[in-house]
């Protein structure tokens, strides 16, 4: 019983912790530019905002070989680094699971 009342009362004490502390560690929606020191926005507005994205794909489409500056099919790229990654857990687990079968602690007639 008296574990119960200890554990509930911890409980609650953390609830009530993370609510007076929540206030200092709420996430804010990105502003467009800047925030200056009273917390006005910047200057940049939605017209330069279409504007940079507009020279981003001019520039795309003036030079298609840069692409998207992502390799997909290197070392240093998601599949690269799936296949690394995969080939590094997959030899750890078939090596865990051929030493699973060996020893004094394996099942008969299972291996």
């Amino acid at each position: 019983m008296n574990n119960k009342l200890i554990l509930t009362a911890s409980l609650i004490a953390v609830i009530f912790t993370m609510g007076y502390y929540a206030e200092s560690a709420v996430a804010f929606a990105q502003y467009m530019g800047n925030v200056g020191s009273e917390g006005q926005t910047g200057t940049y507005t939605l017209e330069e905002a279409l504007e940079l994205q507009r020279r981003r794909i001019e520039s795309v489409a003036d030079n298609p070989v840069a692409g998207s500056g992502t390799p997909i099919l290197s070392a240093d790229s998601v599949v690269g680094a799936a296949i690394i990654s995969a080939a590094v857990f997959g030899g750890i687990s078939g090596l865990l699971f051929y030493k699973g079968t060996k020893g004094k602690y394996a099942a008969m007639g299972r291996g």
